[in-house]
């Protein structure tokens, strides 16, 4: 194994970290910031009120882009497993 295929293999799975971390990023971030602007506006400052909108789009968008990010983990895997000889 060569220095420059174990950075390709470090390079492709830093990577994929981040594209399938992104969507759940995205959706916490933005539910997250439409319930603070609520919040500041009505002045309700209660912590459930934060936290299970958060929970339910996580789990939303986890639900929805399950099959895809199997798809790209099992991609990567298989090409790390048929390329483990070279």
């Amino acid at each position: 194994m060569s220095l420059e295929f174990a950075i390709q293999i470090v390079r492709e799975a830093l990577q994929i970290v981040l594209l399938l971390s992104a969507p759940v990023l995205l959706a916490s971030l933005s539910i997250g910031f439409i319930v603070s602007l609520f919040q500041a506006m009505t002045q309700i400052h209660e912590m459930m009120l934060a936290s299970i909108p958060k929970i339910l789009a996580v789990v939303a968008v986890l639900i929805i882009t399950l099959p895809w990010m199997l798809r790209v983990i099992i991609r990567f895997t298989s090409n790390l497993i048929i390329n483990l000889p070279n």
